[in-house]
């Protein structure tokens, strides 16, 4: 552990020469704000849009940790995914985001500790729904090819996630 702490502290210096760094993620962090911007212009609900953008961030995370062979540290996969989503949806916030009040009533009168309002931030929560998914995907598939004896359909993985993606969010935009 110590040796490879002296080699990362080794390469330190070598920073300090990057010019500018040509990094994927900054690019469709933008190209995902503008189709949601585009998205919102045209009356689609920014819980859709969070839907969407999650979906993207989550699969943008697991894309670049299988890209990595090698396992450098623990939830090597997790960090990765969880940083991916949140250098994606944090940044978006600000610009798309939408918060709205949320009253949730359990026992008692308002202002209880199981009634309250609350503040919830509607991109956020769509990116959530969106990011879980994704997540879910993988495993649904391997159900549906065990159900299936072993054999997938073309593309199963993709049209699955699209299928959830596209019957979740119509489910959204017709029920707000």
């Amino acid at each position: 552990m110590k040796m490879k702490l002296k080699k990362i502290l080794a390469l330190l210096p070598f920073l300090l020469l990057i010019k500018s760094v040509n990094a994927h993620c900054p690019l469709c962090t933008v190209g995902a704000a503008v189709a949601a911007g585009g998205a919102a212009w045209l009356g689609i609900s920014k819980l859709v849009i969070g839907v969407f953008i999650g979906a993207f961030a989550v699969s943008m995370g697991w894309w670049v940790s299988n890209l990595i062979k090698r396992k450098y540290i623990p939830f090597q996969r997790l960090a990765l995914i969880l940083l991916s989503f949140f250098t994606t949806i944090i940044p978006l916030l600000p610009i798309i985001g939408s918060k709205q009040p949320v009253y949730i009533s359990l026992i008692g009168g308002y202002g209880t500790l199981l009634n309250r309002t609350y503040v919830i931030d509607i991109l956020l929560l769509g990116s959530i729904l969106g990011g879980f998914i994704v997540s879910i995907t993988p495993w649904l598939s391997k159900k549906i090819t065990t159900y299936r004896d072993g054999r997938i359909f073309p593309y199963q993985g993709i049209i699955l996630t699209f299928i959830l993606l596209i019957l979740v969010s119509a489910v959204i935009e017709l029920a707000i």
